[in-house]
C-alpha cells in the first residue's frame, strides 16, 4: 500500500469490480486432497463435477460451495488434478472477458500460462503469473 494513501473500504452497496469468485487446490492425488480438506474444513465436494481439462483431469474434480453461511460469506472452490499435475492454489477473478484481461496481464508484465479455456458447463477460465511469479486466474462466461 502506498504510504499516504488510505485503504479504500467499500460503502454498502458498492463492492469490489472484480471480486475473486473461485479458489482451486490441485494436486497429483485429488481424492486425498478432497478427504484431507473435507476432514479438516468439514467441506463436503460435489465430484465429479464438469471442468476444463486444462484445469483437472476428467472425473477428478469436486466443487465446494461454501456461501452457506448465514452472513453470505464465502466463495465456491474446487479440489482436483491428476497424476501429471503441479501441486498449487489459486484464486480466480471474476471478469467480463478472459481473454481481454490476459492480454492486459501480459501487458502489465505478467505471463499468460493457460487460458482461455471453456469449461463443459460454459465458465471461461485463464490464468497468468503476475511479474513476481504469482499463479493467478480469471473467470467469465462465455
Amino acid at each position: 500500500m502506498e504510504p499516504d494513501r488510505e485503504p479504500r473500504v467499500p460503502q454498502e452497496g458498492q463492492g469490489v469490480p472484480q471480486p475473486v469468485v473461485h479458489f482451486e487446490i490441485i494436486g497429483k492425488d485429488p481424492k486425498a486432497l478432497r478427504d484431507y480438506f473435507g476432514a479438516l474444513f468439514d467441506w463436503e465436494f460435489d465430484t465429479p463435477s464438469p471442468v476444463a481439462s486444462e484445469v483437472s483431469d476428467p472425473d477428478e474434480y469436486g466443487f465446494v460451495d461454501l456461501i452457506s453461511t448465514e452472513d453470505g460469506t464465502g466463495i465456491r472452490g474446487g479440489v482436483g488434478g491428476g497424476a501429471d499435475r503441479v501441486a498449487q492454489v489459486l484464486f480466480y477473478v471474476g471478469v467480463t472477458n478472459v481473454e481481454e484481461a490476459l492480454q492486459r496481464a501480459v501487458d502489465l508484465g505478467g505471463t499468460r500460462t493457460m487460458g482461455p479455456a471453456t469449461s463443459p458447463s460454459g465458465l471461461v477460465v485463464g490464468q497468468f503469473t503476475d511479474p513476481e511469479g504469482n499463479l493467478v486466474g480469471v473467470a467469465g462466461v462465455a
